[in-house]
């Protein structure tokens, strides 16, 4: 089969770039992640040979997703980089059977951070249409079969069907939360309608709730939190989500615990909604430097702990890539030890835990490429805030389909000598099984072995089936991925 996206097999199905998801600045490739790729390219042409494949049907394969992780680990260990590994068969790589008991399980996904752009249309016009330019950075024309003529046709790549088919078909998700990001007002991305609509058409597919929604609240825009009864009312939202560094100015900002933080916890649960979605970490680069400290985690202890009642799922954990995470750092207010630290300070530990949920969207995918700090980030969640409260997220489809994401977790082990020196836990089947899914699902109110019972035989789990039989994974990011492409999609925002 001759792949329609790549078919000369010139991308790797594991995929360590520089991809940004607009949100930070992206970060250039370290010696030892150039030296992985060109060796993971060279061993998919001699595997493909090996194995009497072309390129591109050898990298759509189980052992095409295992040579390169393989790949991965050789060009690690050559600059002593072992804290974290991918744990396959050496033979995986020629032998498809070893490679698919390693990569193709069958865990409850459960993906709580996912985007789109919404509908193509509703970027002809009005404010967004000034927006449309920066976009370009996420999806050129060349990097999809989405993409349709028009000045617009680029965002095929990232709307809802785009999204469907990325999440849905080209990876083993099972459901997924559809988000939005900071923009405001007529600037949201996608609008509730264009994520209901999504939520709509995956339903229509098999009434099997695959699909849920978020509500979105910023608090320090005027009219949102008396919004929020109505969104709810309007959309049926599951959680909601709100950045507290987002404003209006360079400013503003908010913490959980004071008055903004108050009323936004008590808006949710007396609507009913008990699940908040935090964005920590990762400070929004236009808004410059004066209130980055609203993306600390210093403020999510003390909400924790005076709302027991409210599940405060932080998105990325808190990480920050300007802080190196190595063991905890009792003293640091950013990255991941400021949210450990932040609880452990509020009297949460992984023992006394039960409302604070560290979401690894992102964060896990720039750590793919740092396995000693990936090492440290997942045992230090799994050590401090707890085996049940760390949940899964991707924030695709800016970073394509997540299958790559899901693979290189569904492998990741944290080494025997960080195990033993820094009490981390080993990466077993049940604690992957918790992260992928069924923790969250608590949070959701989902039963995971009825949504998988329900989707066993939906037409999205029979399209995706017949579509497996010839699959054309893109194997593509969309993201800025230089300093130029961020700040040019950049200016086409508010900050």
């Amino acid at each position: 089969m001759t792949g329609k996206l790549d078919p000369d097999g010139t991308r790797l199905p594991i995929k360590i770039d520089t991809t940004s998801n607009g949100e930070f600045m992206p970060r250039p490739l370290a010696k030892h992640n150039m030296v992985a790729n060109e060796h993971a390219h060279k061993q998919a042409t001699e595997h493909s040979r090996r194995t009497a494949k072309d390129r591109r049907d050898f990298l759509i394969s189980s052992c095409g997703a295992a040579s390169t992780l393989l790949a991965f680990n050789q060009a690690h260990a050559a600059f002593d980089k072992t804290g974290g590994f991918y744990d396959l068969p050496k033979d995986a790589a020629l032998d498809q059977e070893l490679a698919m008991s390693a990569l193709r399980k069958n865990e409850f996904i459960f993906d709580i951070q996912g985007h789109h752009v919404g509908r193509v249309e509703s970027w002809r016009e009005g404010i967004k249409k000034t927006l449309a330019p920066g976009f370009k950075f996420f999806a050129p024309h060349t990097a999809c079969d989405y993409a349709d003529e028009g000045e617009n046709g680029h965002l095929r790549c990232l709307d809802g069907d785009a999204y469907i088919k990325e999440v849905f078909m080209d990876s083993d998700t099972d459901i997924a939360v559809l988000t939005f990001g900071p923009l405001y007002k007529e600037k949201t991305i996608p609008e509730y309608s264009e994520g209901a609509a999504t939520r709509d058409a995956v339903e229509a597919l098999g009434d099997t709730h695959r699909l849920l929604l978020h509500g979105r609240c910023m608090a320090t825009i005027p009219g949102d939190l008396e919004a929020m009864a109505e969104v709810h009312e309007t959309y049926n939202v599951s959680a909601f989500k709100t950045y507290t560094q987002y404003g209006l100015t360079p400013t503003s900002g908010f913490y959980l615990d004071d008055d903004l933080g108050h009323q936004y916890i008590t808006n949710a649960r007396d609507i009913g909604v008990n699940n908040l979605c935090i964005h920590k970490g990762l400070p929004f680069l236009m808004m410059g430097n004066k209130n980055v400290k609203y993306s600390y985690c210093r403020d999510v202890g003390p909400a924790a702990r005076q709302y027991p009642d409210m599940n405060f799922m932080i998105y990325h954990s808190g990480y920050d890539q300007e802080h190196i995470e190595g063991p905890l750092d009792t003293t640091a207010e950013i990255g991941i030890d400021g949210l450990i630290n932040s609880l452990i300070a509020n009297g949460i530990t992984a023992e006394t835990n039960t409302n604070v949920y560290a979401e690894l969207g992102s964060t896990w995918r720039f750590l793919m490429r740092e396995p000693d700090q990936a090492a440290h980030v997942i045992g230090k969640l799994l050590k401090h805030v707890g085996e049940d409260y760390v949940v899964w997220g991707t924030d695709c489809i800016w970073y394509g389909s997540p299958q790559d994401q899901i693979q290189a977790f569904r492998t990741f082990q944290i080494s025997d000598e960080f195990q033993e020196k820094y009490g981390y836990p080993k990466l077993t089947d049940e604690i992957r099984k918790k992260v992928f899914g069924l923790n969250a699902a608590k949070p959701y109110g989902i039963l995971p072995d009825e949504i998988k019972m329900r989707t066993k035989n939906d037409i999205v789990e029979t399209t995706k089936q017949a579509y497996l039989e010839q699959p054309d994974p893109s194997f593509v990011t969309y993201g800025p991925k230089t300093r130029r492409e961020f700040f040019r999609m950049a200016q086409f925002s508010d900050h």
